[in-house]
């Protein structure tokens, strides 16, 4: 089924499930290299740097973990330290003084309740402090824990405008997800949102007429403008 931007008067379920299959395939194909873009070499850095990343961009969250990771390599380092010490390495990434205080509460709970190690369990690393469900989900996808399909607000921005769900809760959107795409498409579905939002469908200016998925896609709530290719600049006499 083709949309060309049209969205059709009903879509049933297993149509939408085959199409949601289709748009993950040539996502996969355009993007390959497709992964999570924070750099990390074990779990606690993995959570630290999901912890860091909330209205952060990557690329900076990237430049101030080489010397915090160095500093601070175990759950036993951040407990044994107050939240000012974590301060100064973090600065630059917004809100510092509040993911200071939650990333060595989090290392304490650690340490007192996890032997120093990150569960793999959802449940449990969202009742950390600063970590919540999209953040516990990022962490298990990429640590092999609990499944799951994390919605950050590209992938909510691209869930609704693929027309896979209406919902506004990303745990609704998550469930939305989760019922079009196959167990084994989540973790690849949701790295595969994240970079196509990065990288093509902007919040305010989705590149429609480059979308791979454009033909698959009724761009809801995306302006006529933006879905059609932007006409070519009149010569100059």
């Amino acid at each position: 089924m083709t949309y060309n931007g049209r969205v059709p008067g009903r879509e049933t379920a297993a149509a939408k499930r085959e199409r949601a299959v289709k748009v993950m395939e040539r996502l996969e194909a355009s993007m390959p290299d497709a992964r999570i873009e924070l750099d990390y070499q074990s779990p606690l850095q993995l959570l630290v740097a999901v912890m860091l990343s909330a209205q952060c961009t990557d690329k900076r969250v990237n430049m101030v973990t080489p010397a915090l990771f160095q500093r601070f390599p175990t759950a036993r380092d951040y407990a044994a330290v107050q939240a000012s010490d974590v301060e100064p390495f973090i600065r630059t990434c917004g809100l510092y003084r509040a993911k200071a205080k939650n990333i060595v509460a989090t290392a304490k709970i650690l340490m007192e309740q996890h032997q120093g190690e990150v569960p793999l369990q959802r449940e449990l690393l969202s009742e950390l402090p600063g970590v919540g469900r999209k953040t516990a989900g990022v962490v298990c996808i990429h640590l092999g824990g609990d499944n799951a399909f994390p919605v950050d607000t590209h992938v909510k921005r691209l869930a609704y405008r693929l027309g896979f769900t209406t919902q506004e809760d990303p745990d609704k959107v998550e469930k939305d997800m989760q019922a079009v795409l196959p167990p084994e498409r989540w973790m690849m579905g949701h790295q595969l949102l994240v970079w196509h939002g990065r990288r093509t469908c902007f919040a305010r200016s989705p590149e429609c007429p480059r979308c791979v998925v454009a033909d698959l896609c009724p761009k809801k709530g995306v302006a006529a403008s933006s879905a059609k290719p932007k006409a070519a600049a009149r010569a100059k006499p």
